[in-house]
């Protein structure tokens, strides 16, 4: 478990964006440290809402990778074929991000379709309870909350298993916390878990 930091100015404390690398993303990690063995050095990414596809395929460009381009299901196809050619003479490796479900981002052009259906597809899944913590305890350190090991112990077996879901967690545990004028305890936590996932939900109690 970790954090990749993103080469980027930062605006403030705790602001700078990072990764937080676990069971979800590793793989797909690992994967572009070997880009150049990818077929046709093509990649596409894919994940759920808010998982890091964008962020990692940033930390990709950044880092000296290859070209990355976010949210490639909704360029132009003949503008995303002529990328792709230009990345197989230069020999530079490409990522592709999707924000389409797996399986839903249908090509059209039928040499397109064709060469990124030989391209390597890397999928992020939902994180375990390791990643999850990790995901809460970022989510707190950017938004300036003090959540201790005692905070992930609560909230982690109770909180929805995905990347958005930490995320609007931590957010309804600050609002929460900001409106009452208190540190974020048991209590918020409590709240803030029953206001997303609702009062009858059994693993709040």
């Amino acid at each position: 478990m970790g954090q990749i930091a993103l080469p980027l100015t930062p605006g403030g404390p705790g602001s700078v964006p990072r990764i937080v690398v676990g069971n979800a993303n590793r793989a797909a990690l690992e994967a572009m440290a070997a880009a150049a063995s990818w077929p046709f050095r093509t990649a596409i990414l894919l994940g759920p809402p808010r998982c890091g596809k964008s962020l990692i395929a940033r930390w990709f460009a950044e880092s000296g990778g290859g070209e990355a381009i976010d949210d490639a299901d909704r360029l132009d196809e003949t503008d995303l074929f002529h990328r792709w050619n230009r990345a197989q003479e230069s020999g530079v490796p490409l990522l592709l991000v999707s924000g389409a479900a797996e399986g839903a981002w249908q090509v059209r052009l039928p040499d397109l379709a064709s060469r990124l259906g030989a391209a390597l597809h890397l999928q992020i899944g939902a994180p375990d309870d390791a990643m999850l913590a990790d995901l809460i305890m970022l989510h707190a350190q950017q938004r300036g909350i003090v959540l201790g090991p005692d905070a992930c112990a609560y909230l982690v077996p109770r909180a929805e298993r995905s990347h958005i879901g930490a995320e609007r967690l931590v957010a309804a545990i600050d609002r929460l916390s900001l409106e009452r004028k208190q540190a974020p305890t048991l209590s918020v936590w409590r709240d803030a878990l029953e206001e997303l996932m609702g009062p009858q939900e059994p693993r709040l109690f």
